[in-house]
């Protein structure tokens, strides 16, 4: 089974839970809901039951096989903080992150109320564990500040789908903000001022923008530039990449001496 993902800001996906509840706006044209469908008619035993939140206990020591430093994306199918997902369950999933230090795992959701919980009962945050919140409007900012409570190195917010502005969003201690319209059946689309709003605050702020798509029907007809310029910046905080380069340094043979 392939975990390499098409996903533009990560390179694997990893999911320990699928299936989910819709919670918020950007839910109505869920991709997952749909895929897990279409896995479930395709007779893929981990979608058994559809998109109903399922742990699925045999996926904890996945990440563990993987030699080479991946990104990996948590969850793409599900929400790790969703409230069927107890913490007990939870603790399983970020201990296999905290024993994979050679990857970093990319956490996002919208149940920000819960992780903030999560958050406070842990003793440290994962260094190689980053945080973050899907952003779809203004509406939900409160999630920023929630997230801004979170002791993760990397901070991130997915403006994704971004169906309406998001305004003045609080970036202190932000580290990362990815924009992407919706696609598939029945997208809603995306202005591009609410886009090149959100591209300018971060300018401001100096936080790393990444473009992800223009979204539609059609997602690879509408493209990823942005006024003709590709916006793919990532933080400068990547733990797995610095432990490979500080090993790879390590074997490098000293200067020469002359």
């Amino acid at each position: 089974m392939s975990y390499d993902s098409s996903i533009d800001w990560t390179e694997a996906t990893w999911n320990p839970t699928t299936g989910c509840s819709h919670i918020s706006a950007g839910c109505a044209h869920c991709y997952a809901e749909r895929l897990a469908k279409r896995l479930q008619a395709m007779g893929n035993p981990n979608y058994t039951n559809g998109f109903k939140v399922t742990l699925h206990e045999h996926m904890l020591a996945v990440p563990m096989s993987w030699k080479k430093p991946r990104m990996v994306f948590v969850n793409s199918m599900s929400d790790l903080f969703h409230t069927k997902v107890p913490f007990e369950f939870v603790d399983r999933v970020f201990a296999t992150m905290r024993g994979c230090p050679q990857h970093t795992f990319q956490v996002l959701t919208k149940r920000s109320g819960r992780m903030l919980a999560y958050a406070r009962r842990l003793n440290k945050w994962p260094q190689n564990v980053w945080m973050g919140v899907t952003v779809e409007s203004a509406r939900y900012h409160h999630r920023i500040r929630d997230l801004q409570k979170v002791p993760a190195e990397v901070r991130f917010l997915s403006c994704e789908p971004l169906i309406a502005p998001v305004g003045q969003m609080p970036l202190k201690d932000i580290h990362w903000v990815i924009v992407g319209g919706e696609s598939g059946p029945g997208a809603r689309p995306m202005r591009k001022e609410w886009v090149e709003s959100v591209q300018r605050r971060c300018e401001r702020y100096d936080v790393p923008f990444f473009f992800k798509q223009w979204g539609g029907v059609r997602k690879d007809l509408t493209g990823h530039e942005l006024n003709g310029d590709v916006y793919h910046e990532y933080p400068d905080r990547h733990p797995a990449e610095r432990m490979s380069r500080d090993l790879v340094a390590a074997d490098a043979p000293g200067p020469a001496s002359h």
